[in-house]
């Protein structure tokens, strides 16, 4: 079993995220406003099956995009996890080549993430404007990562999927990975309507795959339900060898366990054959992310 999705959090030397909370999409997080290392992730995991995960930029300043994957690196190499990196570059900038080329050097980067995604109401808002996906400089950027075999971690929500999926069209050679399967928010009619439409768009690009990953989000729980319903949803869409599982831990441990949490996603996921099972637990995500 692969975690393709997990972060794992130093604080104590990054003064800006001690001070006062700020609103974050996933409700008060003083539970874990804290030092998350490896040792803490093992042994959350401990027991589930999981062999491999991957680590997601957690936002470090940006101009330390390069300590944060350094870091992660040295844990690598010290306890064998995380196996693939998952680092942050600003394809806003005139040439992102320079930062990735800072990058290159570590053995396990894998891709870059730089969220994109922006919403009505601010405290689910991260990019600065909507546009982000669309914008002719951010998509000469993203194609560079083809020349460094990298992958890029797409965050966006429905109201930007029609831009996104343009993004992945403009970028064919660069495999998308669809952070959270388009993060749901709205679960109205009308809300996962939409949210059907866009993401039935982006699965008409061949380069894009989705993550099965923090469906407690927005709900601020772990619903068996609900993960079994986004799965289906998903299969249905991508097929299971687009669809990969992720955690988000730590965020996730605000109201669950690592262990509660995986085992609903097995039982949302047991109706299907085992091929599909392996598909979505493991194959996606070890050849996605090279692991």
């Amino acid at each position: 079993m692969i975690d393709a999705h997990h972060h794992i959090w130093l604080q104590k030397d990054l003064p800006w995220l001690l001070g006062p909370e700020q609103p974050r999409i996933f409700g008060p997080y003083a539970a874990i406003k804290r030092d998350y290392l490896i040792d803490e992730f093992l042994a959350d995991l401990k027991g589930t099956g999981i062999e491999k995960s991957v680590y997601v930029q957690a936002n470090w300043a940006p101009n330390w995009f390069e300590d944060e994957v350094a870091w992660v690196q040295s844990v690598a190499d010290q306890s064998g996890w995380p196996h693939g990196i998952v680092g942050f570059a600003d394809f806003t900038v005139d040439d992102v080549r320079p930062q990735l080329d800072r990058l290159k050097k570590y053995p396990l980067v894998r891709g870059i993430r730089q969220q994109l995604h922006w919403h009505e109401n601010p405290l689910y808002r991260f990019a600065p404007h909507p546009g982000l996906p669309a914008d002719p400089l951010v998509r000469k950027n993203i194609a560079c990562l083809a020349d460094y075999g990298w992958s890029f971690d797409l965050q966006v929500f429905a109201s930007q999927m029609e831009d996104a999926a343009g993004l992945a069209e403009s970028c064919p050679d660069v495999p998308f990975i669809l952070m959270h399967a388009g993060m749901l928010e709205d679960t109205s009619p009308d809300g996962v309507k939409a949210w059907r439409k866009g993401m039935r768009r982006l699965a008409a690009c061949p380069n894009v795959f989705t993550k099965l990953s923090a469906f407690g989000t927005f709900i601020h729980k772990n619903d068996p339900d609900f993960i079994a319903f986004l799965i289906k949803q998903s299969l249905d869409l991508f097929s299971a060898e687009r669809c990969m599982f992720g955690s988000n831990f730590p965020i996730e441990k605000l109201w669950t366990t690592y262990t509660d949490l995986f085992a609903a996603f097995r039982q949302g996921a047991k109706g299907l054959s085992k091929n599909k099972q392996q598909a979505i637990f493991h194959d996606t995500a070890e050849r996605i992310y090279r692991l």
